[in-house]
């Protein structure tokens, strides 16, 4: 594994490493969620998944975490960083396609940005789609993020979801993805079934290379 730092106009973000950029069938970069980061059990999932398929993965902290802020802030500064970082990450896997992901908020930032850096698909594990203690399709008060979801679909990258049974933000409909993988008994943290998620991920690379 090999860390880098990458220069964005929101601040430094640090990107752990793992594969060979020159001969990986793709680029998988994955990011935390807002307080977390990037050891997150479903985010290492991701990354074995991203790994035995073939790709080089990058498993980014972003700005705001690096110098130790545990909220992110406004979006637009953080998905105009995001987009920076992704740019320099491409440059170490040339020609390769893109997929990018994350867990909860780092999900949310993943589909927000999928058109704009050119993402061929999105893993969004955890993916909050509304407050905690709403149902899941969030009943009036309660603001849906789905609409995150379908901006990813509509500038053409295909979308897996993966979350627990038990989340309470709740869980994407089947129609909000193009696939959604519900872990039994699993919570908002997703900390346990890692097989199940590597597994899950696995499965559904190969459909979108």
């Amino acid at each position: 594994m090999e860390s880098v730092q990458i220069v964005t106009e929101g601040g430094i973000a640090q990107a752990e490493l793992d594969g060979d950029g020159a001969a990986a069938r793709f680029l998988l970069v994955l990011t935390h969620g807002a307080g977390g980061s990037v050891g997150a059990p479903d985010l290492l999932a991701a990354r074995d998944a991203g790994l035995q398929s073939g790709g080089m993965v990058a498993r980014v902290t972003q700005p705001y975490r690096v110098r130790g802020a545990r909220a992110p802030g406004s979006a637009i500064r953080q998905d105009a960083a995001w987009a920076e970082i992704v740019a320099a990450l491409r440059e170490l896997a040339p020609g390769a396609p893109l997929i990018q992901g994350g867990r909860s908020n780092g999900a949310r930032v993943a589909c927000r940005t999928a058109a704009a850096v050119g993402a061929c698909a999105v893993i969004a594990l955890a993916f909050p789609l509304c407050p905690p203690g709403r149902s899941p399709r969030c009943p009036p008060g309660g603001a849906s993020r789905v609409a995150e979801l379908h901006a990813a679909r509509e500038g053409g990258a295909m979308v897996l979801v993966v979350n627990g049974e038990r989340d309470p933000f709740g869980i994407p409909g089947a129609k909000d993805a193009d696939r959604v993988v519900i872990v039994p008994g699993e919570t908002h943290a997703l900390r346990g079934h890692r097989a199940a998620i590597v597994a899950a991920v696995t499965e559904w690379l190969p459909t979108v290379l």
